[in-house]
């Protein structure tokens, strides 16, 4: 049993190796496999298959997001300035939760899986679709590393992320390896191998396919890139150098549409000198444009968002922040102790309306998001179909010069392809960038360097399917997936009662 665990724990840490920056997706698939594989060969009786399944897929799941979001410990450790043995510690236990996930679908797998390889394989599939959904939603949710995003071109499943998502397609990813895990290699495999390039092919196919359409005259965009370091930049004796580089990358890159990042000033809109905001706003008209900036702003009671303002020729404009991040900008019920442990400013914030509508902005609606919101899928297509453009702005200095600026590109160039718009990202660090409708960077800054990114988009109209149905496709494949395996159980076991003794 202790080989079985340590070559799940191998496999989870390698699955990392699917996702950006490195970009071997098969690996996702590999990695499944060797999971299913295992649970396979767990011992059949059922008094200890849950268990033993449970812990097989405890030990992937660790070893996929140790190896995943291990950055998180740079934002606990180097800016929040908790001590190194309690930030390891802190990261290990997150790390479990979410393993639990992957443990839930290998427990059920082992305990239910019955028939050929097709059947066990659709329900690992089905699984796996449930426990990273669940994931995904469960205290808010955390979804990063979801298989599914592994799969942005050139994998042909990325053609099924207009009509499935994310979660359908780690559904397709986690079919493909159980299917190979379990087929007869043997006998006659050949059934098993039509099924998985029918797939892959169908993909492919299916990428081709233009869901939406552009609409309106092409804009101007002006991304700008700050690159102020964390741990410099709440510094008092720097306050003016930040908003002098702020202002001078508004007024020295003219646009229809200039776009600062998340909160790229340390302090409150009300606390900042008088004549600044209106400055910038001078600055944007001069350009014949519009600016947006995060900004930390406070309403009448008192209570603060991590939200964007739009000045310049347009209305002026506002988006507060709906879906934020638990211990980083609020705290969760019966977690107060952990901010005795962390320094981490600004970390009481207030969710924004949950109905928000696009910012009217040269001529297009743009829909934002800030940071960590673009791993929601669901909550992104409320703005459809009015929005023609998505925006994110995002601050990722918090994680350095980790693998988190790649996944999390990798996560806007999914947004793209699931709702058939582009996505433009302005970011402090990095990563930069407008991704087009069909998953493609068409452009991006170097991390980690002062700059803008100067580009020209038209807005996009029209519905994907998974903008019409959201996350309710997969769910109800994966239903299906496994009513049938629970049909297939309950009729061997009929069979069985009516055998004599």
């Amino acid at each position: 049993m202790k080989l079985r665990l340590l070559a799940a724990l191998l496999a989870g840490g390698a699955s990392v190796f699917a996702f950006s920056p490195f970009d071997a997706w098969p690996l996702a698939i590999a990695s499944l496999a060797v999971l299913a594989a295992l649970l396979g060969k767990v011992e059949t009786a059922e008094a200890i298959t849950a268990k033993a399944g449970f812990v097989l897929g405890f030990a992937w799941g660790f070893g996929a997001f140790v190896a995943g979001v291990s950055w998180l410990y740079v934002a606990l450790n180097r800016y929040g300035g908790m001590a190194p043995p309690l930030a390891a510690v802190a990261i290990a236990l997150f790390c479990a939760y979410l393993a639990l996930f992957p443990a839930l679908a290998a427990a059920l797998q082992v305990r239910l899986q019955r028939g050929g390889a097709v059947s066990r394989a659709l329900l690992f599939a089905g699984l796996w679709v449930f426990t990273e959904w669940l994931r995904g939603v469960l205290f808010t949710g955390f979804p990063w590393l979801a298989i599914g995003y592994s799969q942005t071109p050139p994998s042909p499943l990325a053609g099924f992320l207009p009509l499935l998502g994310v979660y359908g397609v780690g559904g397709l990813t986690a079919f493909i390896a159980a299917l190979l895990a379990f087929a007869p290699w043997r006998a006659r495999p050949w059934s098993a191998m039509a099924c998985v390039a029918a797939l892959l092919l169908g993909g492919a196919a299916l990428g081709r396919v233009a869901w939406t359409e552009p609409v309106g005259e092409p804009l101007t965009v002006a991304l700008l890139q700050t690159n102020i370091e964390q741990d410099l930049k709440w510094r008092p004796e720097r306050l003016q150098q930040w908003l002098q580089t702020n202002a001078r990358l508004v007024r020295d890159n003219p646009a229809t549409l200039a776009v600062l990042p998340e909160i790229t000033l340390p302090m409150l809109a009300d606390q900042l000198p008088e004549a600044y905001l209106p400055l910038l706003g001078e600055y944007a008209r001069a350009n014949g444009g519009d600016v947006v900036l995060g900004v930390l702003s406070r309403d009448e009671a008192g209570r603060i968002y991590n939200a964007a303002a739009s000045l310049g020729v347009s209305p002026a404009q506002h988006y507060a922040k709906r879906h934020l991040v638990p211990f980083g900008e609020y705290s969760p019920p019966l977690f107060g102790w952990f901010y005795r442990l962390a320094d981490i400013p600004m970390s009481d914030q207030t969710r924004g309306a949950p109905d928000q509508p696009p910012l009217i902005l040269g001529g297009q609606r743009v829909a934002i998001n800030i940071c960590y919101e673009d791993l929601f899928g669901a909550e992104l297509i409320r703005s459809l179909p009015q929005a023609t453009l998505m925006l994110n702005m995002s601050n990722l200095a918090w994680y350095g010069d980790s693998i988190a600026q790649p996944q999390h590109l990798q996560i806007a160039r999914v947004r793209a392809l699931e709702i058939g718009r582009p996505m433009l990202r302005a970011t402090n660090t990095g990563m930069t960038a407008l991704v087009l409708p069909n998953g493609a960077v068409a452009a991006a800054l170097p991390a980690f360097s002062e700059g803008a990114l100067r580009v020209e988009v038209r807005g996009y109209q029209g519905l994907t399917p998974y903008a019409r149905w959201g996350d309710a496709a997969a769910l109800a494949l994966a239903a299906l997936a496994l009513l049938w395996q629970l049909r297939r159980r309950r009729l061997g076991a009929r069979r069985q009662s009516v055998l004599p003794c």
